[in-house]
């Protein structure tokens, strides 16, 4: 078992939760809820890496998100 960090954000305009797992490719989705967003990215995180043909070790690591203050 291994655990996977996702990024997600509300999309105002199609009013979707939408979710991607950094550092590995196609691993992206939407939800109309959280729960759904969580059951979705399980799913297709699932499917990229039984597609993924490396080692896992071998994915891109995610560190984290940093904020980054800019005079507008």
């Amino acid at each position: 078992m291994k655990t996977f960090a996702a990024y997600v954000e509300w999309d105002s305009e199609s009013r979707l939760y939408v979710g991607i797992v950094p550092g590995v490719p196609g691993a992206h989705t939407q939800g109309a809820t959280l729960d759904e967003l969580n059951k979705n990215l399980k799913e297709v995180l699932e499917l990229c890496l039984e597609e993924y043909k490396g080692s896992l070790d071998d994915l891109p690591r995610f560190v984290g998100i940093h904020q980054i203050e800019v005079a507008v």
